[in-house]
């Protein structure tokens, strides 16, 4: 895939999860999530702080770990995750960004902008889907993002290494169809039918 028709489908994917978070208030902080270990809150401190970390990396200073730190958040915790997004994109527009190696010390090693960008756009379709969930709402995937996020997604190796305590994402299930988000979510060990109320 061009790098620049990467970079869109990026755009598209971080701007769908700014568009869900918006939807967050704080009496949903609390609320369960599809990742069993952290409340709304919680992934959205975890979801800002990636976008911090994959800033720095664009920038040459992935190696940087207090810039993939998870910090508590503040008073405004939406107001914090759309400006870390809208710094992420703005980073990511940079003309030399294609050209970069990303340092990503959750992976201990280096990678090409196009791998690295492809890594944050599907963590941002599930993790959109995460919160949308959890807030018992649909999540629509943009149609031109389906196949595409599909074809990274059944690029991420499964195994043993999904029972780890910090894998990213969990052993693949089940789809129970062919749509393309169900089959993005199973293959990355996301019910696609989860619900807060189970």
């Amino acid at each position: 895939m061009l790098i620049n028709n990467l970079l869109a489908l990026h755009r598209t994917a971080v701007r769908t999860s700014i568009d869900v978070v918006e939807r967050v208030s704080v009496a949903d902080l609390g609320r369960p999530t599809p990742c069993s270990e952290w409340t709304v809150s919680g992934l959205l401190a975890h979801m800002t702080a990636q976008h911090h970390g994959f800033a720095a990396a664009a920038c040459g200073k992935g190696g940087d770990l207090a810039a993939w730190e998870v910090r508590p958040l503040g008073s405004h915790p939406v107001a914090e995750y759309v400006e870390a997004a809208e710094d992420l994109l703005t980073v990511f527009a940079e003309p030399e960004v294609p050209q970069r190696m990303f340092e990503l010390p959750e992976f201990g090693a280096s990678f090409p902008a196009e791998q690295a960008i492809g890594f944050h756009l599907i963590d941002y379709v599930v993790h959109g889907w995460d919160v949308a969930r959890s807030l018992g709402l649909d999540y629509r995937l943009a149609p031109e993002l389906a196949e595409p996020a599909l074809a990274i997604a059944l690029m991420v190796p499964d195994g043993a290494g999904r029972l780890e305590p910090d894998a990213p994402f969990g052993p693949a299930v089940d789809a129970g169809g062919a749509d393309p988000l169900r089959r993005i979510l199973a293959t990355l060990g996301r019910s696609p039918d989860w619900s807060p109320e189970r």
